[in-house]
């Protein structure tokens, strides 16, 4: 069953791309051995393919792992997923709306920090 998404102590997501092949066991191998992380921590993993269309998250609920798979449908429907290979991100909650909405997590190029008083 699907948690609650606050619930998660952290939301990690493998920047690059994934075999999307590797179920359970392999997608926790990859957090253990090239992130060096707990795969049975309170933590929800987002993966993403290829072609940006296809994303799997993985977490461990207390007696077992789940494994979600969203599959984008549509002409050019792609998730805007950071291409640094062989990274993780810890994210937020907000930002993990951002990429379902199909938005980038991260600032446009050239531009600097925001800030209240540039748009006052």
């Amino acid at each position: 069953m699907l948690k609650d998404i606050t619930s998660y102590d952290g939301i990690y997501l493998a920047c690059g791309i994934t075999d999307m092949r590797r179920s359970v066991d392999g997608l926790a191998i990859i957090v253990k051995q090239n992130f060096k992380m707990d795969p049975f921590a309170n933590y929800l993993f987002l993966f993403c393919n290829r072609n940006r269309n296809r994303l799997k998250a993985l977490n461990w609920d207390g007696n077992g792992f789940a494994l979600y798979y969203k599959r984008l449908d549509g002409a050019g429907a792609r998730f805007k997923w950071p291409n640094s290979p062989s990274d993780v991100r810890n994210i937020t909650i907000r930002q993990v709306h951002m990429l379902m909405d199909g938005l980038s997590i991260d600032p446009p190029k050239g531009f600097g920090e925001v800030t209240a008083r540039d748009f006052c």
